[in-house]
């Protein structure tokens, strides 16, 4: 029987990785397939859980002795250090591992070092292999690790010409069913949800991660941040309830910034310490604007409805432009109907200058 080539391995790999989104943080999602000395799959792994065995451990007990002599393809450099579980370096070593072969090298200096030790070792290490798609499937952590903030991602409904609510403020059911449980699935994907407290004060939105069919809350929750500069939340908002941990993050807190509100990039080094590697900024099209106007979202979902409503409320306010040089130009990545809606995923382009 013919072996599996490193590259389809690879590929492989890279889909393992992508069951651990939303239940791995702080830690990042990695897949691992191992081949043995044919070319063969023997083992194969994903870090499910913070806390659980690694990518590596998991394929290597499933390959057991026939792991010896063969090859790991891992999607992340295997951990050097021993934290809530050991080097995972040094178990590819005792395994006798003869090749590793990795997409992108980890970034965090606590845990890097892995390919050094194997190819002390006498492991011939190999890198780069699909390390684009790698790459895509852990942006989130990657990012944060590499800058120290997390990787924001803002969403927002709208209809076709813009609006996030009616002239009289209405804002329900802007889009579908469809497309409310695509968001709650996103949520699910994210360590944090943070909204403006102009939201909670004219919404009152819950905040979590839920089955829309039966209204169940998702087994993990993202943390619920409320950016209240003034701390006006109300005591009894729906935010505070118990379902989610919260945080209303006030400028006497977290500190301000020369408008005297809440200063944004310090309120997400705050939320990189707490673990927070991916948070989905909803709710508040001045929040929205601010984040966008001192480069702090990296990616913007759009949720568009076949609505027209000619007034009410926009989805975006000012977000620092104030001619069309300085618009906010940006990269189309995914256009997608979910039920009658679009879905469009973006990433803004990086300013020159």
């Amino acid at each position: 029987m013919a072996g599996v080539s490193v590259d389809e391995a690879m590929r492989r790999a890279v889909e393992l990785a992508a069951r651990g989104l939303g239940t791995t943080s702080p830690n990042p999602v990695v897949g691992c397939v191992l081949l043995d000395a044919d070319g063969q799959v023997v083992g194969e792994g994903f870090h499910a859980y913070a806390g659980g065995p690694h990518a590596e451990i998991v394929a290597l007990a499933q390959a057991g002795e026939r792991a010896r002599g063969g090859t790991a393809v891992v999607t992340l450099e295997p951990c050097d250090h021993t934290g809530r579980t050991g080097p995972c370096s040094t178990a590819l070593v005792q395994a006798g591992v003869s090749r590793v072969v990795i997409a992108v090298p980890d970034p965090n200096p606590v845990a890097s070092g892995g390919a050094a030790t194997l190819r002390a070792a006498g492991v011939q290490v190999d890198t780069g292999v699909r390390a684009a798609e790698a790459e895509a499937g852990n942006i989130s952590w990657l990012t944060s690790m590499r800058r120290g903030w997390p990787y924001v991602i803002w969403k927002y409904a709208a209809t076709l010409d813009g609006r996030s609510a009616a002239a009289d403020g209405t804002s329900m059911w802007i889009t579908s069913e469809a497309a409310r449980m695509d968001v709650h699935a996103l949520r699910g994907t994210v360590d944090a949800v943070i909204a403006g407290v102009g939201t909670v004060l004219a919404d009152d939105p819950r905040l979590t991660a839920r089955n829309l069919r039966d209204g169940s809350l998702a087994i993990r929750q993202p943390l619920r941040v409320v950016v209240d500069s003034a701390g006006r939340t109300p005591s009894g908002a729906r935010v505070r309830d118990a379902a989610a941990s919260t945080w209303i993050a006030t400028a006497a807190e977290v500190g301000a910034g020369p408008d005297g509100r809440v200063d944004l990039a310090a309120l997400l080094a705050v939320l990189h310490g707490r673990g927070v590697r991916a948070a989905l900024l909803e709710g508040g099209p001045r929040l929205a604007g601010a984040f966008l106007a001192a480069g702090l979202v990296d990616k913007i979902v759009g949720y568009v409805a076949p609505r027209l409503l000619g007034a009410g409320p926009t989805a975006l306010v000012d977000a620092g432009v104030t001619t069309i040089a300085e618009a906010i130009e940006l990269e189309l990545v995914d256009v997608t109907q979910v039920g009658p809606d679009l879905r469009i995923t973006a990433l803004p382009r990086k300013r020159e200058g």
